[in-house]
């Protein structure tokens, strides 16, 4: 009883206290730029008090007794400051404080240049409401403490940003404003970089990895000075630059999918592969036996793959009187990833009543990737007005993948699912692909006068992609009372593919400095010119059993032992795939940048001429073997940027820009399909877009914003791929790249970012429209009762264009306790996947929703720990056709309450536990 009674009067004077405690609280802010002042201790003289400024730059010191105190911040890059004040019971003393930026000799050795820090939120959103056009960007800080690994899953936080996936489920190409990626172009510190790829302009994003960048940046307008072949847009990569102090910075970890915690990866022995084709080995005349195909390719295991390890490392510092600033950066991944997927064949016997399925496709994929990432940067001030930089970067990608199919065919007489009954077929792929691009750029920059300023840049450029040995061996099978077995071997193919895209890339820049009364007036005026060189090699073997009534099981019992005849000994280099393409752009531009305290205006022209041409290697009776394609564009724009107040800005634009045809496009070659040819068009014309952009811009404290806008594309000849009649013989049907008449589109954006305290919020909205018409085929029954194909118009959306994309993150940062945490969801809506040869047949990916999440504890000496988990939801990848078929109805697979399921694609779980080392 007595110990109750003293516990009661203990808690009775503890509650008094508290009641009759004080709170200071306040904000800390930049005395020179007004923004938050993150991480900084704010502690009370002579108590144990303390806490550390918040996202917003607030702390909140809660408990105190009445009394005099006299409150103390420090922080290395701030003068120290103290401020006395009084506080009664119950009061909240509000203290906002202006810091000032710590002097030479308050830092002893640390000297300050006053380089603001690029990779801070804070920068990001000051580069956003400073720029001279639209444009969104993501920070390094917001890029290291994010789920993602590579550029390509950065961007998709941006809003208006899809991003295409690819067999893994890994992010590959953007999608800007619903224009697919051939309408977009990549920059790496703003210099244009080559494609890998064999056919098109695109480059893919997964092949940077994201820990080497500083910023990156999406421009979502463009002006005279940067090249004008953007319809969506243009994404900038903003690598690490060299710092102004000794600093060194590192990162490993480690993690697994889930996926090879449920089956096994599937390998093979690509360090033996051959690396060129016998064609390549023996020359042209060469005829290939079957020992000229090694065994690696279809020498497979299955077992539980190693864990994950990535890492990066960053060395950097300054020399001879810290005119010299170098950086070197490093990253390593290795990751193995795959998917298990569901997939359907399909035919149109009569498109009134929707496709019939022909065909399931079991697939297991496994990859293993290989990210390397090497990025230095030397920069040397020769003095206050004249600066040169050496920037050089090589990122190589090597995905070794292994597909594993099983397929059941649908139709009748082959399929009986009440007896258990089917005619199966067996394929395995082992495909090794190697993409690299070097870039080695040289830049200077130079202040001749007060008033007159040279900027120069001379960039080396290359882009490689590297498939040798791809393998493909089919086998026969069969499912008897519900029992299944592998019987006799097919046909298999032994590919080899590479191709080459070299840029000699020269810039130079004027601006003159021209203030007109009080407007602040900027001329500036250049030019470019690239020489690139496109080779395409292409080479593929047909390869026979020479037993073909060996049984899986008693005859051989694995691939190695098959023993092949082949069929085409030179192999099929005569293929259209074999060319080589030139390209010639030579642009110059005029500029001018005028503004006073409230209106800036940014506009002018630039004009570019194109001279892409192409060449056959190995025509075979093609009209066309060599051509090229002349032309000159001039490109107008305007951007308007009104300041309401000191943080509200008020945009309008407009631009106009070019999509230019891909490289494999013009080349006028013929393959067969099953159902259709495909063709090229040498005839295809580049497509010129009219682009506008209305924004309203809101910075209610440095590092949040509220972004409105709204845009409007109006793109004449869009490039887009349909199902064609042959001109001379209206019975033929091709597939090809035309020009189709004119597209719209238009949509929204909503962009907000807001911290409270320990809390951030970064959503974003953005709702899209597009409109194109293009001819479809339709099959009916015609009088007679004949099926017959006519050719319809269809309006659809753009390949690629959701209308509905968001994204919504939740921060949480303690600077006090170290801890950045953040759980990121993204969605996408429905959107074209295929565009199908007939009517109301195109293939939609259904709409999604991913969850990420991060986070990272850091400690006193510079030491964190990190955990990175994406694909929380372990959501699908669906493709489906709108349409449904009666003929479908009791179909495997087929779970969908509308539409046709085509495709569903699991990638499960990856985690990631790491450290990071700062200092």
């Amino acid at each position: 009883m007595l110990i109750k009674i003293y516990t009661s009067l203990l808690l009775a004077m503890l509650s008094s206290s508290l009641l009759q405690a004080g709170t200071v609280k306040g904000k800390l802010l930049e005395a020179a730029t007004g923004e938050p002042a993150l991480g900084v201790v704010v502690m009370i003289e002579g108590t144990d008090f303390h806490d550390v400024s918040g996202l917003d730059g607030s702390f909140i010191i809660p408990n105190l007794q009445s009394g005099s105190y006299r409150l103390i911040v420090r922080h290395i890059s701030y003068a120290s400051t103290q401020k006395e004040f009084t506080i009664d019971a119950n009061e909240v003393v509000q203290l906002d404080l202006l810091l000032q930026t710590a002097s030479d000799h308050e830092l002893h050795e640390i000297e300050v240049y006053g380089k603001k820090d690029g990779t801070s939120d804070q920068s990001a959103r000051s580069l956003e409401r400073n720029a001279g056009q639209v444009m969104n960007i993501v920070s390094g800080k917001s890029i290291e403490i994010s789920p993602d690994l590579t550029v390509a899953n950065v961007i998709q936080r941006i809003s208006g940003v899809t991003i295409e996936r690819n067999s893994n489920g890994d992010g590959q190409h953007a999608i800007l404003r619903g224009m697919d990626k051939r309408y977009n172009y990549t920059l790496v510190n703003g210099v244009k970089i080559p494609s890998p790829d064999n056919k098109y302009r695109y480059v893919p994003l997964d092949i940077f990895p994201s820990d080497l960048l500083d910023r990156l940046e999406v421009y979502k307008g463009l002006t005279p000075s940067m090249e004008g072949d953007a319809v969506g847009g243009a994404i900038n990569m903003v690598m690490k630059d060299a710092p102004d102090h000794f600093t060194v910075s590192g990162t490993i970890s480690t993690g697994y999918n889930e996926l090879f915690l449920r089956r096994n990866f599937m390998g093979y022995d690509f360090k033996n592969i051959q690396s060129k084709s016998p064609y390549e080995r023996g020359g042209n005349q060469y005829n290939a036996t079957p020992q000229d195909f090694t065994k690696a390719p279809v020498d497979y295991s299955s077992k539980s793959p190693l864990p994950n390890l990535l890492g990066s490392l960053a060395i950097g510092n300054r020399f001879l009187n810290n005119k010299l600033g170098v950086l070197l950066a490093g990253s390593y991944q290795n990751t193995f990833r795959g998917s298990n997927s569901l997939f359907f064949n399909s035919e149109s016997v009569d498109t009134l009543r929707g496709e019939t399925l022909t065909n399931m496709s079991e697939r297991q994929y496994s990859e293993q990737q290989t990210r390397y990432g090497l990025h230095s940067k030397m920069d040397y001030r020769i003095n206050d007005k004249h600066k040169i930089q050496f920037y050089n970067a090589w990122m190589s990608l090597t995905n070794v993948q292994v597909r594993d199919v099983k397929s059941t065919q649908l139709t009748i007489g082959g399929y009986d699912p009440v007896l258990g009954n089917a005619t199966l077929g067996y394929t395995t792929r082992s495909r090794l692909t190697r993409q690299r691009i070097l870039n080695s750029t040289l830049q200077g920059k130079h202040q001749l006068t007060g008033r007159f300023a040279v900027q120069w840049s001379a960039v080396y450029s290359k882009a490689t992609n590297e498939v040798p040995d791809n393998a493909n061996v089919p086998l026969l099978g069969i499912r008897e009372n519900f029992i299944e077995k592998r019987t006799t071997a097919g046909d298999a193919t032994r590919r080899w593919e590479h191709n080459t895209d070299r840029d000699w890339s020269g810039y130079l820049n004027f601006t003159y400095a021209w203030p007109i009364g009080n407007v602040r007036t900027e001329w500036s005026a250049g030019g470019l010119y690239r020489d690139k060189a496109r080779s395409n090699f292409y080479n593929n073997y047909q390869l026979r059993p020479s037993r073909p009534f060996d049984q899986f099981g008693t005859d051989f019992t694995d691939y190695t032992q098959i023993g092949w005849v082949v069929q085409n000994p030179r192999g099929s280099v005569a293929s259209a795939l074999n060319y080589d393409a030139s390209e010639q752009i030579k642009a110059g531009y005029l500029q001018f940048k005028a503004g006073t305290e409230t209106l800036e205006v940014l506009g002018g022209v630039r004009v570019e001429a194109t001279d892409q041409g192409y060449k056959m290697l190995f025509p075979i009776g093609e009209e066309r073997p060599e051509g090229k394609q002349v032309y000159t564009d001039v490109l107008p724009s305007i951007h308007f940027k009104y300041k309401t107040r000191e943080n509200v800005n008020l945009r309008a634009s407009y631009f106009r820009s070019l999509n230019r045809p891909g490289f494999f496009e013009i080349v006028p070659y013929r393959i067969v399909q099953e159902e259709y040819q495909e063709r090229g068009n040498a005839d295809l014309k580049r497509a010129i877009a009219d682009n506008i952009d209305l924004r309203y811009e809101l910075f209610p404290k440095p590092a949040e914003q509220l972004m409105v806008g709204l845009f409007y594309k109006h793109i004449k000849d869009p490039i887009e791929y349909t199902l064609q009649r042959d001109a001379n013989r209206g019975q033929d049907i091709y597939y090809a790249p035309g020009n189709f008449g004119n597209a719209t589109n238009y949509g929204l954006e909503v962009d907000y970012i807001k911290y409270f305290r320990l809390i951030g919020i970064k959503a974003n909205y953005t709702y899209t429209h597009s409109q194109i018409t293009t001819p479809k085929s339709k099959r009916i029954r015609d009088a007679k009762g004949d099926l017959a194909t006519i050719s319809v118009d269809q309006t659809r959306p753009l390949y690629g264009q959701s209308a509905h994309v968001g994204n919504l993150s939740v921060l949480l940062k303690d600077a006090d306790r170290g801890i950045d945490a953040q759980l990121a969801g993204s969605y996408t809506g429905d959107r074209i996947n295929t565009v199908a040869q007939f009517l109301d047949n195109d293939l939609w990916q259904k709409g999604f929703v991913q969850l990420d999440a991060s986070l990272e504890k850091t400690f006193k000496n510079g030491l964190g720990i990190f955990i990175k988990a994406n694909n929380l939801l372990n959501t699908p990848m669906e493709v489906y056709m709108k349409t449904r078929s009666p003929k479908n109805e009791g179909a495997p697979g087929q779970d969908l309450s509308e539409g046709t399921l085509i495709r569903r694609d699991f990638y499960q779980r990856s985690y990631l536990l790491g450290a990071r080392i700062k200092f």
